[in-house]
């Protein structure tokens, strides 16, 4: 008997390395070979990605309005329980998810969503305790204002950074010059506390008629926003019309433009607004693509696992499909490399995992995973 369990334990062994084989392929970085390998599946837009401090990784599915827990050794997902339902269609869905840097004592994870009231949409914010598989005690704790009828351009991106959660959001596409007004949150990036109050040392605080959240504005669809590892400066990038996508390092109060100031033009082929890229008391970009990749999501790579990558900028794109790689210095960039150009990818979003290694969520194929070979 004893002789036969033996073969019976390699067998198994070997089973279960079959099992856990994933698929693969080599692309080279500046002169280095890195491996590509599918995490998992069957998540139809990966829109937002957050590791949770065990390496499970959360995965918004915003076509699908549904939220993954993913574990990354062996592709196995679960949903989790209790979610709200989003309204999905057009660019709405369930959009943004991040993790609170205490997870281990409080359990909170915060997200945000399109829904749909009287006919009209909007997005919002929610935090809420992750018990297991299951939301608990959820509180709304940001709408935009105003609703509006078409289900287009709702940002939205989470960062929350030295005790605040900042929030992206777009200019809802036909009310572009939303964007210049500080009436609404439309265009805008926001400020709250980690429990969505209004910090007392917001810009427009005391500006009549301006809602007290806005940190700044002049916005078109912001789908980036990532904190600069060194300096601790809010990082963001944002949609163009036909070319024109901006990275901005965001400073309150400060406007970045739209849709008086563009790259780009518009679809049509007309100019945007008076056809100018530069006006006094507005921002340039610290970079712009043109013609447009339709960037979305956005990390700098801290890790020394992939040594040469280290302070790089990583941000999908969508358009021109490929994961993006900004290698910056001196306040510019000094090199763009185009990754995945050959497996024509919809790139969602970019995330760095405790392990050191890249991760990417793909419309249709779920997410990947690059390490060295």
């Amino acid at each position: 008997m004893k002789h036969c369990l033996k073969p019976l334990l390699i067998l198994s062994c070997l089973l279960a390395l079959s099992c856990t084989k994933r698929e693969s392929f080599l692309i080279e970085s500046d002169g280095q070979n890195l491996i590509v390998e599918k995490i998992t599946d069957s998540i139809s837009v990966p829109f937002g990605m957050a590791f949770l401090p065990s390496g499970k990784l959360l995965v918004t599915d915003r076509l699908k309005g549904k939220i993954w827990m993913v574990d990354v050794r062996s592709g196995e997902k679960d949903l989790v329980e209790d979610i709200p339902t989003a309204l999905t269609g057009g660019d709405g869905g369930m959009l943004d998810i991040v993790v609170h840097r205490e997870f281990d004592n409080n359990h909170w994870i915060y997200f945000s969503y399109s829904i749909s009231q009287d006919s009209l949409s909007t997005m919002v914010v929610e935090r809420a305790r992750l018990d297991g598989k299951r939301m608990r005690d959820r509180k709304r704790i940001f709408t935009a204002s105003p609703h509006y009828k078409e289900p287009n351009h709702f940002g939205s991106r989470l960062v929350l950074h030295n005790g605040y959660l900042y929030i992206t959001m777009g200019e809802r596409y036909f009310l572009r010059d939303s964007a210049q007004t500080l009436s609404n949150h439309l265009g805008k990036v926001m400020r709250l506390n980690e429990d969505g109050s209004i910090p007392a040392d917001n810009p427009f605080i005391k500006t009549l008629g301006a809602r007290q959240e806005i940190w700044s504005y002049g916005h078109r669809n912001p789908q980036g926003l990532t904190v600069h590892p060194a300096t601790g400066d809010l990082w963001e990038h944002e949609h163009g019309p036909k070319g024109g996508d901006e990275i901005n390092i965001i400073r309150p109060a400060l406007n970045y433009g739209w849709p008086v100031i563009c790259y780009g033009i518009d679809y049509d082929g007309k100019p945007i607004s008076a056809g100018i890229t530069e006006k006094e008391g507005m921002e340039q970009p610290f970079y712009y693509y043109t013609p447009s990749i339709a960037p979305s999501g956005m990390e700098f790579y801290t890790s020394d696992v992939i040594p040469h990558w280290k302070g790089n900028l990583f941000i999908g794109a969508m358009a021109l499909k490929h994961l993006n790689r900004l290698v910056i210095g001196n306040e510019k960039v000094l090199k763009e490399e185009r990754l995945l150009a050959d497996r024509n990818w919809r790139v969602r979003c970019v995330r760095q995992g405790g392990d050191g290694f890249l991760y990417i969520g793909v419309d249709g194929a779920g997410v990947y995973r690059i390490r060295p070979q």
